[in-house]
């Protein structure tokens, strides 16, 4: 992976996961502001959807030369396809990095327990120091079918080493006693840490080594000359924006990336992604008041205002593709002319 310069070794390495819509990118911003200045750190971010959205939240509010470097692997699971995408990815971005911490975002809906077999495998033994996985979960899903039914859902709860209860602020006095419940009757609690908390605000002192992990070593052959089949920036057609969709685990997903040219009315906006019917919406637009980065989970809409953008993009996903289906024409609208 280096063959001019020093080997890189033993990376504290964290993988950050929870379902979809439970505040993941939140937190690993809120880690992000207590990086010490001296370290170099690295984000690798894994989406369900072709246009990755992630990527320029935090490009929005960090750049290399305060020694955060971003690196996104968007289309579904980074495992799948033989693990490539994840590897070319890491590889990649451990080169340019060559960092003090990594910590991996993989999507809500991926497969966590092979992206930790991936990591184990014998390449990259000695080249990452695997620490805690933490798991973010809102404590109210854990009483409704649908959630507690799916198995990603239950493999991010087994196999973590810090168990975060999201979202503190929103729960009745019934739900965080629900979460240990479930934990306990699935045997997943083993003393692990339950932690309560809001906005994502995660503590640097989690993500030290877990007590015991009972791994098991995937073998995948890895290669650095291989290029994504997805570019996070791809070249827009002359309308000046591209779609882009995927389905999977039982969900749909539909993106749009806008040149950056296109400014968009944020009060036209606003109204159309309040009244968007989706399990997700995650986007960042060039708007006439500023870029604006918006967040919708649980039929919550929120807008934080950040630094910068290369273009404006946005990614929703629901169960199906209905509502879906207008939202094209329903952005295009928005554009000042």
């Amino acid at each position: 992976m280096n063959s001019d310069k020093q080997a890189i070794l033993s990376v504290p390495t964290n993988i950050i996961t929870g379902f979809l819509g439970v505040g993941k990118t939140t937190a690993i911003l809120h880690l992000l502001k207590q990086k010490p200045a001296d370290e170099r750190w690295a984000v690798l971010v894994n989406e369900f959807g072709e246009v990755g959205i992630d990527g320029s939240l935090f490009y929005g509010t960090n750049k290399e030369d305060q020694g955060i470097y971003i690196r996104e692997v968007p289309g579904g699971c980074m495992c799948c396809a033989a693990g490539l995408p994840m590897q070319v990815a890491l590889n990649m971005l451990l080169a340019r990095a060559r960092p003090q911490r990594l910590l991996i975002e993989p999507t809500g809906l991926g497969h966590p327990k092979e992206v930790l077999d991936a990591l184990r495998a014998e390449h990259y033994r000695s080249v990452l120091d695997l620490r805690a996985t933490l798991t973010l979960v809102d404590a109210r899903k854990v009483q409704i079918e649908r959630y507690t039914d799916h198995d990603t859902f239950n493999q991010q709860l087994e196999i973590a080493d810090v168990i975060v209860a999201n979202k503190a602020d929103q729960y009745q006095s019934n739900d965080f006693p629900a979460l240990l419940e479930y934990l306990e009757n699935k045997q997943w609690l083993n003393n692990k840490p339950v932690h309560q908390l809001s906005m994502g605000q995660l503590q640097p002192a989690w993500l030290q080594p877990p007590s015991n992990y009972d791994g098991h070593n995937h073998n995948h052959p890895i290669t650095e000359s291989i290029e994504s089949s997805f570019s996070s920036n791809p070249e827009l057609p002359p309308c000046g924006y591209l779609s882009i969709n995927n389905q999977g685990e039982g969900l749909h997903s539909q993106g749009w990336i806008f040149k950056p040219t296109f400014i968009f009315n944020r009060n036209k906006l606003y109204e159309i992604l309040t009244g968007i019917n989706a399990e997700r919406v995650k986007g960042v637009f060039i708007t006439d008041q500023g870029v604006i980065a918006y967040n919708k989970a649980d039929n919550v809409l929120t807008e934080i205002e950040i630094d910068d953008a290369m273009d404006s993009r946005i990614e929703c996903i629901a169960m199906t593709n209905e509502p879906l289906n207008d939202l094209e024409q329903n952005f295009l609208s928005c554009l000042n002319h």
